[in-house]
């Protein structure tokens, strides 16, 4: 599993209320004790309103984690080429444009963006209630590569959602507990248009959502999926965040204790007998 959305407050580093709100404590640990029954083997550690523009969390996590985990996080406008090449080489491959949670210039943002691209081939991730979409496609038609946090939040966004898929844009199956909309179907549209869409993510711990992550919201995107469970869980984002693709074990043919034994044709009963035509039974 890929886990391509998680939060980690720690508070040894900056942090910022939002709205009067701060979140408790939830570091590395806390987050593999609630994903112990899960063969997490890699991430994204997205940077939530909390940290502003702080990347000494952000490093510190991604140092702790290893290889396989990328960052996601927020930058001042003024950052230079050498601070965004710096935090690319800690591991960070995308920029976050929090319209939902925080104030933000998205004419000078979208020019950041532009900047990152060129220089890391970073991505942008909008966290953004659908609605906001038709209203911001003049701006999101410059950037190169695109996901979508949580679905879109709404089903009012989900047509201009669609047409972002269709256009190769990806979408975070996260925060099932945040949405307005009916999660299945939201799912399974998303999957039609494009297949290669779907990325998940636990979005723990889950602040101020209306429930956190569940085992249950991995086995409802099982039953819409189906087959192609292992994409949406690990190789969809791997690809997206230009990590190596994990190989799988071959699955080993079962093993038959007294396997049939193929009897030669000329020993069968009646070989010699031509065919004979079934009896037809009135």
């Amino acid at each position: 599993m890929f886990d391509a959305h998680v939060h980690f407050i720690d508070p040894r580093f900056p942090l910022i209320a939002n709205e009067g709100y701060l979140p408790e404590p939830y570091v590395i640990d806390d987050y593999r004790k609630r994903m112990a029954h899960f063969d997490v083997r890699g991430g994204a550690v997205v940077s939530a309103s909390f940290q502003g523009v702080d990347q000494s969390y952000l490093k510190a996590a991604l140092a702790a984690l290893g290889p396989d985990w990328v960052g996601v996080t927020r930058l001042d406008l003024d950052a230079t080429d050498d601070e965004i090449l710096e935090l690319n080489r800690a591991g960070v491959r995308a920029l976050r444009f929090n319209l939902k949670r925080a104030a933000a210039d998205i004419t000078e943002m979208t020019l950041q963006a532009l900047r990152a691209h060129e220089l890391a081939g970073w991505h942008v991730e909008l966290y953004i209630d659908g609605q906001m979409l038709a209203s911001l496609q003049p701006v999101i038609s410059k950037l190169p590569a695109l996901s979508i946090d949580h679905l879109g939040m709404s089903d009012e966004g989900l047509p201009y959602l669609l047409d972002l898929v269709d256009r190769g844009a990806r979408v975070k199956a996260t925060g099932f507990g945040r949405v307005q909309m009916d999660v299945a179907e939201t799912l399974r549209r998303i999957h039609t248009v494009n297949p290669a869409a779907l990325m998940f993510g636990s979005d723990l711990p889950g602040s101020r959502a209306g429930r956190p992550f569940e085992e249950r919201d991995v086995d409802l995107i099982s039953q819409v999926v189906g087959t192609d469970i292992h994409a949406v869980l690990e190789d969809n984002a791997r690809e997206f965040y230009r990590l190596p693709a994990r190989r799988r074990p071959r699955p080993q043919p079962r093993r038959v204790e007294n396997p049939t034994i193929p009897i030669p044709r000329h020993q069968l009963p009646g070989a010699g007998d031509h065919t004979r035509p079934l009896p037809i039974i009135e």
